[in-house]
């Protein structure tokens, strides 16, 4: 139906538009992996009496239908099952349902069907009982109005089998900024997520990761959009695979003589409203079909600026689940404070509501770029920067340091240098190193390019000395440099001379265990300020002049 609106164009940008799609190779994933999930159609229906009667009266076809009562009205004809409350959890061919009256909690799939779960939910509850926006398989909340009771008694008679789904995404633990040294800090995809897939597993003591369910996960790209460091990632395909299929259809489009081409990213879920879009906007709108809006993150939309597009618009609806939208929302308002600030349009970035169609047609940016840089390699970050870098040469920024909101994963960190004492806890959670120490003298060192203001610095830091400053430092060559955060004298070894810790450190230390029954003489305070060896060395040679000393040790 899209090709078909596509080779009805006539005009220059039509045709450009349509060579450009029809000679870039399409997106997909020729092999991606699987979870499959097993249901033997045994359906659990949830409701008012007189509603769920009806509605089971429509569903003989399944292997046993299972009807509890909200209301506890009883039914002449039917069983139904009654409680104070019910739990529901899991998802197709898996769904737990825990009832409890009198304060007795029972599994209601072992007591009707002799089955630990239930295969499939249907529930009509106002509020449905489980309360993830993106349902998982198998679990229909009609009762909330999405999807239609119609919609749900259509499909369910055909969830009876074994199905397989893709995993939609990556993890990569090594890269992931959530924890370290059972330090929690980055949770971005965890709160971004609709469907309840992603959580933070682990305790303090063996520390904290983040773990995805595949079989909750419906594939939204939330996650992947707020994650800073692109340990998790979209993967059909991966954003690597999209910004070149985007850098080429542009190219292609510019070959033919396209001008002024705005970028609008499409959900191939909704085809049909695509389509009806594209006939109310200009032919120099190109379509990017992917399986969701937010599984393209922002180095991508400003890929597609750097490249040549004049816009980068995504075509959305009011009636996304709220996270998904107050993500989406989120991530565009930051490219929109970044745009300000180098004098371009801040509509550049924005988000076309199709909804909004039906007042008419927007009116879009009609602007040349000069812009071509082709392929942008590196991590998610640098492509990220090397496009921002290269849209600001045209217009340097009266102000290098840009202020950006809290929710921002760019930006600096500030140390109280009357506070630090150079213990390096910050240094050993950072996750990215954009805190380091590389052991030629006592200093705290800091890359601002690679911070990702996840916080973990601040929670470690026993001296609370650290604070996060959220911006956008627009000076390439300051962004990259090695900058200490604080620094100190080095300690010489009463030895060997040798440097070893930070002067404050050995001082502090000497005068908190002044005093000690262990720091009882200058001599054991002395070894305070001694480097290791020369410490064990002056041990034994006490030891060897007064051997009465071996009490002591």
């Amino acid at each position: 139906m899209l090709k078909q609106l596509l080779q009805q164009s006539i005009s220059d940008n039509g045709v450009a538009r349509r060579y450009a799609i029809e000679n870039t190779v399409e997106l997909a994933n020729l092999i991606p992996p699987t979870v499959s999930y097993q249901s033997d159609g045994h359906l659990l229906l949830i409701g008012p009496t007189d509603i769920i009667t009806a509605t089971a009266a429509q569903l003989g076809t399944l292997s046993s239908v299972t009807l509890f009562s909200t209301d506890g009205i009883p039914s002449a004809d039917l069983t139904l099952y009654f409680a104070d409350q019910i739990e529901i959890s899991g998802f197709l061919g898996a769904f737990s349902a825990f009832i409890t009256s009198d304060n007795q909690r029972e599994n209601l799939a072992q007591i009707t069907i002799g089955k630990a779960c239930f295969d499939i939910v249907l529930d009509h509850s106002l509020n449905g009982c489980i309360a993830d926006e993106v349902p998982a398989p198998g679990y229909f909340p009609v009762g909330r109005g999405y999807p239609s009771l119609a919609d749900a008694l259509e499909q369910i008679p055909d969830l009876k089998g074994t199905f397989d789904k893709p995993k939609y995404f990556r993890l990569n633990p090594d890269l992931c900024a959530h924890s370290s040294r059972g330090v929690k800090g980055c949770e971005r995809c965890v709160d971004a997520c609709p469907a309840g897939a992603l959580s933070s597993q682990g305790n303090d003591q063996i520390g904290h990761h983040i773990e995805i369910n595949p079989y909750l996960c419906q594939g939204i790209g939330t996650c992947a959009t707020a994650c800073p460091t692109e340990a998790i990632h979209y993967a059909l395909p991966n954003p690597t695979e999209t910004q070149k299929f985007i850098e080429r259809t542009l190219a292609h489009y510019f070959e033919q003589g396209g001008v002024t081409p705005t970028v609008l990213f499409c959900s191939s879920r909704h085809e049909k409203y695509n389509v009806m879009a594209l006939q109310l906007l200009p032919d120099s709108v190109i379509p990017i079909v992917v399986e969701e809006l937010p599984s393209v993150g922002i180095d991508t939309w400003f890929a597609a600026l750097a490249n040549g597009a004049s816009q980068v618009l995504f075509a959305a609806s009011e009636h996304m689940p709220e996270t998904i939208r107050t993500q989406l929302t989120r991530e565009v308002e930051i490219a929109q404070h970044l745009l300000r600030h180098i004098d371009y349009p801040a509509d550049s970035i924005d988000i076309l509501y199709l909804e909004s169609l039906r007042q008419g047609a927007p009116t879009l940016i009609d602007q040349d770029s000069p812009l071509r840089m082709g392929d942008i390699e590196g991590d998610k970050r640098t492509r990220l920067f090397t496009c921002l870098d290269q849209l600001a040469e045209s217009s340097t920024p009266a102000d290098m340091l840009q202020t950006l909101p809290n929710s921002a994963p760019y930006g600096s960190v500030t140390c109280e240098s009357d506070k630090c004492t150079l213990c390096m806890g910050c240094v050993a959670v950072c996750p990215t190193k954009a805190l380091h120490n590389n052991g030629d003298r006592p200093a705290l060192d800091f890359i601002e390019q690679d911070c990702v203001q996840c916080g973990m610095c601040v929670k470690a830091c026993p001296e609370s000395a650290l604070t996060l400053e959220p911006r956008f430092n627009w000076d390439k060559q300051q962004r990259n440099q090695v900058v200490a955060l604080h620094e100190e004298k080095a300690a010489e070894c009463l030895r060997c001379g040798k440097p070893f810790a930070p002067q404050s450190m050995i001082t502090m230390l000497q005068d908190k265990l002044r005093g000690h029954s262990h720091f009882d003489s200058e001599t054991a305070l002395r070894r305070i300020a001694m480097c290791e060896d020369c410490r064990v060395i002056d041990v034994f040679e006490d030891m060897a002049e007064n051997p009465m000393q071996q009490l002591k040790y």
